[in-house]
């Protein structure tokens, strides 16, 4: 195995990086086949189009979000997720300040090297 993160991974002590826009990025607990991310988003931050290989599940934690894949736009809330099929266009724009809970398999390897 290449990626592993540690067993426990608090919150608290997780490292925060800010991406700008509003957004921050804490990488939760990963292998090589699977990843958890929690981002943060200040109100009318933006999540923009783009595309990617892995597979992902975004959950609300809390919070208010315009999410967009491909052509479909839905407004999702605390509880609410959404399925975005590997290479598909997505995006988000934060309308009630919240965290989305981002699942990607296989690890976002871009997100550990870079």
């Amino acid at each position: 195995m290449k990626y592993e993160s540690e067993r426990f991974v608090l919150a608290s002590e997780a490292e925060k990086e800010d991406v700008g826009g509003g957004v921050v990025r804490q990488i939760m607990g990963f292998n090589d086949d699977l990843m958890l991310v929690r981002v943060c988003f200040s109100e009318g931050a933006i999540g923009y189009t783009h595309a990617h290989p892995h597979s992902q599940v975004a959950f609300v934690e809390s919070g208010e979000f315009e999410f967009t894949i491909g052509d479909d736009t839905k407004t999702l809330k605390a509880g609410d997720c959404a399925y975005v099929p590997p290479n598909a266009d997505h995006g988000a724009v934060c309308k009630e300040e919240g965290v989305l809970l981002d699942i990607f398999s296989p690890v976002r390897e871009d997100f550990l090297e870079g």
